[in-house]
């Protein structure tokens, strides 16, 4: 696809980008989105795709309608566009649906956790879906974060050492949903399997933005499990999936029990199917399958070396116009992004997160997050760096999070709000 410089082609295809909202003065403005790190509008072509196939919608799997046979085959063969789609091209893996990040990692956890004296390693800026699930059901240790709120993987090997062989799972985030930090998941991967853990990894935050791969340049740095929603990549309709090692899949049962999920059930016994069926109790959600899919074609269209490059701009004229500004604090590394998805996060001195927020939307109908972000426990060590900081429900950050439609008069209104509340 060629895309212009300004982006106006990749505009186009988004629903609702000229969408006009009523500011604090009354005028009507156009919508601006700098949150799409919570969840990104939906491309034309996705709600395009679903509306077709509603003309042809049957139910899934066992039907032998000619419209659920359609259906069905849809369904299954998105599997192996997934696949494809996370680099994991190989019969080792199984793909299952589920309706976002949160429901997949919960269903991991509900099916790999055998014990509540199984041990979980995890890390001090995961959001809370990568966290709560496992924390809830198993014993849970934290790899520390530096200064700047970059993962410390020595601190990953040295908790794996520590417990000599007893974590069964090492949980991370690929990306950050706060710094936006890009995590090497394929060198922790290598030091999960050194020590006999598997790694699961939060997908969320990478899939839109940068080209992701389970396969490592050697089996050792392969990744086990991964999970991500449709909603982050312009497919608000309930998407998700989870790609895992289909011999350990098999191995387990998640606790969501319901139709679909059994070969046989007698007045006294039950029989289950295998993965992917025994994960996906309940009639499927097959609209959101379909946005999904037709989301992967057309982030693979464009194309992510472009979207990389594009955000990595959009990302430098933000900080540029933040930056040395005594009036502005800007958490993570501001200078060195290589390691960074388009998310920023700041604060304005004498100004609480929500205020700003506020202000944002009511000036110049700029949409952001405040807060915590589902990500408490980092928050509070980059707002302060002490992890035994307890803080209220208002402190917090403004998070900016930029989508591949975004363009520089997005920044620079932006830049120009920000400027004139201070």
């Amino acid at each position: 696809m060629r895309i212009d410089s300004n982006s106006n082609r990749i505009r186009d295809m988004i629903l609702g980008i000229n969408t006009p909202v009523r500011l604090d003065n009354g005028k009507m403005s156009p919508a601006i989105n700098l949150d799409n790190a919570a969840t990104a509008p939906a491309f034309k072509q996705v709600a395009d795709a679903i509306q077709r196939q509603m003309h042809y919608y049957g139910s899934i799997g066992r039907g032998k309608g000619q419209k659920s046979e359609h259906s069905s085959e849809i369904y299954a063969n998105g599997r192996d566009i997934i696949k494809k789609f996370v680099g994991a091209d190989d019969s080792k893996y199984t793909v299952f649906y589920t309706g976002c990040t949160t429901d997949g990692i919960n269903k991991l956890a509900s099916a790999l956790i055998e014990s509540p004296r199984d041990m979980i390693l995890s890390t001090r800026m995961e959001h809370h879906a990568n966290d709560l699930p496992w924390r809830e059901r198993a014993r849970t240790v934290y790899a520390e974060v530096d200064d700047k709120g970059r993962l410390i993987i020595d601190d990953v090997e040295r908790l794996l050492k520590k417990y000599g062989g007893k974590i069964k799972y090492v949980t991370v985030t690929a990306a950050s949903n706060v710094t936006g930090y890009v995590n090497d998941v394929h060198k922790i991967a290598k030091i999960a399997h050194k020590y006999g853990a598997y790694i699961i990894v939060d997908g969320a935050q990478i899939v839109a933005h940068r080209t992701f791969s389970m396969l490592g340049v050697d089996s050792d740095e392969d990744i086990d499990f991964f999970a991500f929603s449709a909603h982050k990549m312009y497919s608000p309709y309930g998407g998700g999936a989870v790609v895992g090692l289909s011999e350990v899949l098999n191995q387990h049962i998640p606790k969501f029990y319901g139709g679909g999920i059994v070969e046989l059930v007698t007045d006294d016994d039950v029989t289950y199917t295998d993965a992917p069926d025994v994960y996906e109790a309940g009639s499927p959600n097959y609209a959101g399958v379909v946005g999904m899919l037709e989301a992967i074609k057309i982030l693979e269209h464009i194309g992510f070396d472009y979207i990389e490059k594009h955000e990595k701009r959009l990302l430098m004229r933000a900080l540029d116009g933040f930056f040395n500004n005594p009036n502005i604090t800007l958490y993570g590394d501001s200078k060195n992004i290589t390691d960074r998805v388009g998310i920023l996060v700041f604060n304005l001195n004498g100004m609480d997160s929500e205020t700003v927020a506020n202000q944002l939307a009511g000036r110049a109908g700029i949409a952001v997050r405040h807060a915590k972000f589902c990500a408490h426990p980092y928050v509070q060590r980059l707002l302060d760096y002490t992890p035994t900081l307890t803080c209220d429900k208002a402190t917090g950050m403004v998070r900016i999070s930029f989508g591949v439609y975004n363009n520089n008069d997005d920044v620079d209104c932006l830049i120009k709000t920000v400027r004139d509340l201070i």
